[in-house]
């Protein structure tokens, strides 16, 4: 009898209809498959009953999360974790409409006789428990208060300690700002960078009121109320993120200048602001409550005050109803968040009665930023594991090795958009002629 490995690419190599592009290591310790290719370690039969139960990239997820799979190599020096991720996009299910459906590829003889096979060498017919670490819950009743809050909590209050690893000295947990060409550049140069073209965008002054919608661990605060005197109230649903902000504003002597309240932005009530920063926030609010989210940000501003809304965007789809939340990230990452191509953000600002008056895409930006960020956490992978547990590092991993590749493949995008709430008489105070944005005195 064949060994393990090469039954199990036989098998894959059938369901999938081409060859295998990645090496398969199989649980009894051996080999199959194109040689120099990333090696993927199935360490056990129950990796191939999470496929089997979940067929496409859930299941995938769930054996990674859990160690049931994985990706030899050093994955910082030699990029194995990119390189893989890239080619067995052919075995996760497509959700368009040119896709083959699982149903379709049951009516094919050949497929079914490979999932018998499949099943056969997957063990006792019994799907696995998913990893603890997957959240477990309907998707009704999204992006009330209590469900907003929860959601938050899964995703931000993994330890500020874990984040301190990932992100760096700098806290920001949004894509940095690099120059062109990046290499030698540091993060945290490059998030700075970010920070003062947020400023330049608002036209930040002394002795205006800032409202940081989202704030994290206090970053742009800090950078607003330091290096521009601007008095900050910053927002988060995150107690783990308020208390570590409050403790870095203590520490830079900025009391008196900001504040950090654990609140909800559609309970802000103390308006209006010179202006309103959103940074990487925006896409927890979900399409049925944007256009609240967008009116009350409209309501906090002054006539002629500025929203700089910076966010993750999708590509638009033909049949816009057949969208889908991406079951990974969902699960484990970000429950309830939700991507909207930015047309349709745009859309919502004008609705909510904002002019907008620049757009400006950061997707490369993103891509460099979340190499960076897996790199801190894979130089610091046993302290990481300790403080998360080894299943939520693995998540941190994935999520965003996988979305550093769809940057850079442009299948989503990331958005800085300029919006001002004019004045019936027409005064946006923008300038008249268009100048470059990451240049001093560019406002």
């Amino acid at each position: 009898m064949a060994d393990a490995a090469s039954r199990l690419k036989g098998i894959l190599e059938q369901l999938l209809g081409s060859p295998l592009p990645v090496r398969i290591r199989a649980w009894d310790g051996s080999e199959a498959g194109p040689p120099q290719t990333p090696v993927l370690v199935v360490r056990n039969r129950r990796a191939l009953r999470r496929l089997l139960f979940k067929p496409g990239e859930l299941g995938l997820a769930r054996a990674w999360v859990a160690g049931d799979l994985t990706v030899e190599g050093d994955l910082t020096v030699e990029g194995d974790l990119y390189t893989a991720l890239d080619l067995l996009a052919g075995l996760i299910w497509e959700r368009d409409e040119d896709a083959r459906t699982l149903g379709q590829a049951l009516r094919d003889p050949r497929f079914r006789s490979a999932v018998r096979r499949l099943f056969a060498m997957a063990g006792p017919p019994l799907p696995p428990a998913p990893p603890r670490e997957e959240v477990r819950r309907p998707r009704r009743g999204l992006h009330t208060k209590r469900s907003d809050k929860r959601a938050i909590s899964h995703h931000y209050d993994v330890g500020n300690d874990f984040y301190e690893i990932v992100l760096g000295p700098s806290m920001v947990y949004s894509c940095a700002y690099w120059p062109d060409p990046p290499p030698r550049a540091t993060l945290e140069q490059a998030q700075h960078d970010k920070l003062e073209l947020v400023a330049r965008k608002l036209a930040l002054r002394p002795g205006q009121r800032l409202l940081d919608v989202g704030c994290g661990w206090g970053s742009m605060a800090i950078h607003a109320a330091r290096e521009l005197g601007v008095s900050v109230v910053g927002i988060t649903l995150s107690h783990e993120q308020a208390a570590y902000a409050r403790k870095r504003i203590a520490e830079e002597g900025l009391t008196d200048r900001v504040e950090i309240r654990v609140q909800d932005y559609r309970d802000v009530a103390d308006g209006p602001y010179d202006a309103i920063s959103s940074i990487g926030m925006a896409e927890h609010v979900g399409s049925e409550r944007y256009l609240e989210y967008a009116t009350t940000l409209h309501r906090l501003l002054r006539p002629g005050g500025r929203l700089l809304n910076h966010q993750i965007a999708r590509r638009p789809q033909r049949d816009e109803s057949a969208y889908q939340v991406d079951d990974f990230i969902d699960a484990y990452v970000f429950p309830d968040g939700e991507l909207a191509p930015v047309g349709t953000t745009v859309s919502l600002l004008e609705r909510a009665g904002f002019e907008v008056r620049d757009v400006e895409s950061l997707r490369e930006h993103y891509a460099l930023t979340l190499r960076r960020w897996v790199a801190n956490l894979e130089s610091a992978w046993a302290r990481a594991a300790t403080l998360a547990g080894p299943g939520r590092t693995r998540v941190w991993q994935l999520y965003m090795a996988a979305s550093a590749l769809a940057f850079e493949h442009n299948r989503i995008g990331v958005n800085q958009v300029v919006a001002v709430r004019t004045p019936d008489r027409g005064a946006s105070g923008m300038p008249l002629r268009s100048r470059v944005w990451g240049e001093p005195g560019s406002a």
